[in-house]
């Protein structure tokens, strides 16, 4: 027999809260986290707003050597990780080391480090870079420092699917423990790609929102006049865990993770299946995989990003998937609040799924004004919803045509 698992902690970094309950709070609100970039000098961009982590203080939850020792996007990942541990209430001196893994997703890894370096080699030399540019630049750093910072001995791994790395990420987190190898993992994601190389790539690839005269209306799903993504950073960590481990510490659980499913588009390198036909075998995948039926789901955490093509072809996949059902589900954004946190995305949008099943609330799609006839679903336009979820979709979808579905569920 499988055996089952369950979300007891989580901890979050997002453009509209720096914790669980400010980062849930905001999306209740229907708050916005976007806004003029400020790590650096924008004026020859022609993008110059995105979605970036405000006030952060990494030395006053780290020492300053493991910050000095750290990328961004690796003390975002700590700074949940140790939210998150201490949300499950996990007393590691009690557990087998080698039972507890760290399986971490980032899309890019440590592209700040990878910057200041080549800038540092380029003015003088290579005599003069420094000792920890691999060890803070590498995608895997993450999970890396998080498995030693807790000494969790376990499976330890980096994932890069792109902006689907964190589902990935915790869609391998399930399997472990499912398939008996670890009894814990944490999982999700980090990203911390607002940066000079970071933004000047999307505006190349023509994949941002323009929408200077408005940035907080920038992010827009499935709205008619939606014109791209914003981009934004943060961290999404959670902890699984086999369902009785939890049960016998008395754990707190959010949410069982019923099953998850994975596919390629096998079709362009950025651009979606115009069918959704990748990201629709994504979502049967899991609802096998869970051993449910499309109307046993009352509400999915859209990909969303604003995009004319990705947000079409996710309302044709969902319909493809759900047939008349999908009339009835509530679909909702978390990107039109928080922006596109690339390869965080997954796990900072599990952990606001796992709250809509744990507190009976739906968090809004802001910034939708103009219905668009390709996309017309049900997308929690603008006010929170309260109503009682019991089974929900959470999909990824990443450049490389990479598609992950996770399907969470209330503890029967």
């Amino acid at each position: 027999m499988t055996r089952r698992v369950v979300i007891t902690g989580m901890g979050a970094l997002t453009p509209i809260g720096s914790d669980l309950e400010t980062y849930w709070k905001g999306l209740l609100a229907g708050r916005s986290g976007i806004g003029p970039i400020e790590q650096f000098d924008t004026t020859a961009f022609k993008v110059r707003f995105g979605g970036e982590v405000k006030d952060f203080h990494p030395e006053q939850q780290l020492d300053t050597k493991t910050v000095r020792h750290l990328d961004r996007f690796a003390q975002f990942a700590m700074i949940a990780s140790i939210e998150a541990m201490k949300d499950s209430g996990l007393d590691i001196s009690k557990e087998d080391p080698y039972r507890c893994g760290v399986i971490i997703g980032s899309g890019i890894g440590g592209l700040n480090e990878f910057e200041e370096q080549h800038t540092r080699y380029m003015q003088h030399g290579p005599g003069r870079l420094s000792p920890y540019v691999i060890p803070k630049l590498m995608l895997n750093a993450a999970a890396g420092n998080v498995s030693i910072h807790f000494g969790l001995a376990g499976p330890n791994t980096g994932v890069a699917t792109a902006c689907a790395s964190a589902a990935n990420a915790m869609t391998d987190a399930l399997r472990s423990i499912q398939w008996g190898y670890t009894d814990l993992v944490v999982t999700g994601g980090a990203e911390s790609s607002i940066t000079a190389m970071g933004l000047g790539g999307f505006i190349a690839a023509r994949a941002l929102s323009t929408r200077h005269d408005n940035p907080q209306g920038a992010s827009r799903p499935f709205d008619k006049d939606r014109d791209g993504f914003v981009l934004s950073e943060g961290a999404g960590i959670l902890v699984f865990e086999e369902l009785e481990h939890a049960r016998k510490r008395n754990a707190r659980i959010y949410a069982e993770v019923l099953g998850a499913g994975a596919t390629g588009d096998a079709h362009h390198i950025t651009a979606p299946h115009p069918c959704g036909a990748g990201a629709a075998h994504a979502m049967q995948f899991a609802l096998k995989d869970a051993k449910l039926n499309p109307e046993d789901v009352q509400y999915i955490n859209a990909h969303g990003t604003s995009t004319p093509l990705g947000d079409e072809a996710e309302t044709k996949a969902m319909k493809q998937v759900l047939g008349a059902h999908a009339k009835k589900v509530a679909v909702s954004s978390t990107k039109s609040m928080i922006g596109h946190t690339l390869g965080a995305s997954g796990g900072v949008e599990l952990i606001a799924t796992a709250l809509t099943i744990a507190r009976g609330v739906i968090h809004p799609t802001i910034n939708y004004q103009t219905p668009d006839p390709e996309c017309d679903l049900d997308y929690v336009p603008n006010t929170a919803r309260e109503t009682r979820v019991r089974r929900a979709m959470s999909n990824s979808f990443g450049f490389g045509g990479h598609n992950c579905c996770l399907i969470i569920g209330a503890v029967e």
